[in-house]
């Protein structure tokens, strides 16, 4: 587990600093060796399957919530009563965001088809990359560059050959943008140790995340429990002014996702059951038969893992480990949320790192195991090619793949294929949220560990 530093040893980056030294001298090259083959294989992939993965069918989406700001048809219908949320594209596809999203995209989509494909593909890679790099350095290899620079290349190399990873960019979606944001609200500065002081700006990646995508609320609590008050109240504002915003442009879909509610109903653009939904809420529904048959112990579970997750994040943090805090909240919000995406997922990249540097930090056996545990991760959430479906092809997936899906559904239908698994299609159909859980739980008992050794020494 994540061990506490005594208080005299923490620096100004984090109590989990990394050995003395700037690493061994093979880190460098093998790290930009890891992510060259990554690179090659995700363009072969993108070659022979161009088709499929620059399709970026929610970047469509986005492009379209935009263009219905701009008052441009055929996306835009000004005879609907709510044109943002009344709209239905290919698919039976709806935009699901806040309206704020929509304004974000309404300037991106004045870009070329192609340009705004492209850009957003090379800006989310530079997104994993910094996610990644801030990482590291919170882990204390702020001044081994050469190190750090190593360990961000092959850690983002060998999350490029993850499924959420691989989703996100082929999907065109923003979520690696929002790892970002957040990521750099927590792991820069004085946020990175308790009672550090932050910047007027800390807060507002996280406003504005939650202002595209409602999950990353979860981080405000997180930052009450930590005592960033200051920090919090800069979110919050924030996210206030992405809501302000929306109304002010976009008033009547405004009132329609906000007053009316929408944005509780998620049922209504897809079947929450669906494979592509990983939380605990999506595995209750396919447990349990049916929607409503599923919330009643998806709310009880919800409520024990909100507190345990919250809380071992808020004592990991006052113990001087900002990137399992940080990680043990994003996982909470993952399996809490009603609906979370497999592509959802991207934090697992950030999670390799720290299970990287733990390994680099260990010895003997605990370094083989926790490196093991990092395989064990890529394994879980790894874009393999799809070899139990000869009409799939290769096309990278995931083990999460694995258990037939109902595509393009929505309400609740006793024969949908989700209710039906057998066998390995429960544990593969769910792998993502067991292997959060587990996940957490491991954070969970490490921040115990945090909070006894506290107790005992006092502090």
């Amino acid at each position: 587990m994540v061990r506490a530093a005594e208080p005299a040893e923490a620096t100004e980056t984090t109590a989990a600093t990394g050995p003395t030294g700037d690493g061994p001298r093979w880190l460098l090259p093998a790290g930009v060796a890891v992510l060259a083959v990554a690179l090659a294989l995700y363009l072969a992939d993108l070659v022979t399957h161009l088709s499929y993965m620059a399709a970026m069918r929610d970047l469509v989406v986005y492009r379209d919530g935009g263009l219905i700001v701009r008052h441009i048809a055929p996306a835009y219908n000004g005879h609907r009563a709510a044109p943002l949320y009344d709209w239905t594209g290919a698919g039976g596809v709806q935009f699901t965001y806040p309206p704020f999203a929509a304004v974000v995209f309404a300037v991106a989509s004045a870009l070329p088809w192609t340009v705004l494909r492209w850009a957003m593909t090379l800006a989310s890679m530079a997104a994993l990359g910094l996610s990644v790099w801030l990482t590291f350095g919170a882990l204390g290899y702020r001044s081994r560059p050469a190190a750090r620079l190593g360990a961000t290349a092959g850690i983002s190399g060998l999350a490029l050959l993850t499924e959420p990873v691989q989703q996100t960019l082929g999907l065109g979606q923003v979520n690696l943008l929002l790892m970002l944001l957040i990521t750099a609200d927590l792991l820069t500065g004085g946020a990175l140790t308790p009672g550090g002081r932050t910047r007027w700006w800390h807060g507002i990646g996280i406003g504005i995340a939650a202002g595209v995508k409602l999950t990353p609320l979860i981080f405000i609590p997180y930052l009450l429990l930590i005592r960033r008050y200051r920090q919090a109240a800069v979110a919050a504002v924030t996210f206030a002014v992405t809501i302000a915003l929306g109304y002010a442009i976009l008033p009547r879909d405004s009132g329609d996702y906000w007053a009316d509610r929408l944005f509780l109903n998620a049922n209504r653009i897809v079947f929450l059951g669906t494979r592509g939904n990983q939380s605990l809420r999506g595995i209750a529904i396919r447990l349990a038969g049916s929607v409503t048959s599923g919330t009643a112990s998806w709310l009880a579970l919800a409520a024990v893992v909100v507190i345990a997750g919250l809380l071992s994040a808020a004592v990991l943090y006052r113990a001087g480990h900002p990137v399992p805090a940080m990680l043990a909240c994003a996982l909470t919000g993952l399996l809490v949320s009603p609906l979370s995406w497999d592509h959802h997922w991207v934090w697992v990249a950030l999670g390799l790192a720290l299970l990287a540097h733990l390994g680099a930090q260990a010895r003997g056996l605990a370094r083989a195991a926790w490196w093991t545990a990092g395989g064990v991760l890529l394994a879980v959430f790894g874009a393999w090619p799809q070899f139990w479906d000869a009409q799939a092809g290769l096309t990278p997936a995931g083990l999460v793949w694995y258990g037939p899906a109902t595509y393009f559904a929505t309400g609740d239908k006793p024969w949908y294929h989700e209710f039906h698994w057998h066998g390995l299609q429960v544990i593969a159909g769910n792998i993502f949220v067991l292997a959060g859980l587990a996940a957490l739980a491991a954070l969970a008992v490490a921040a115990l560990r945090c909070w006894r050794r506290s107790r005992i020494s006092g502090t």
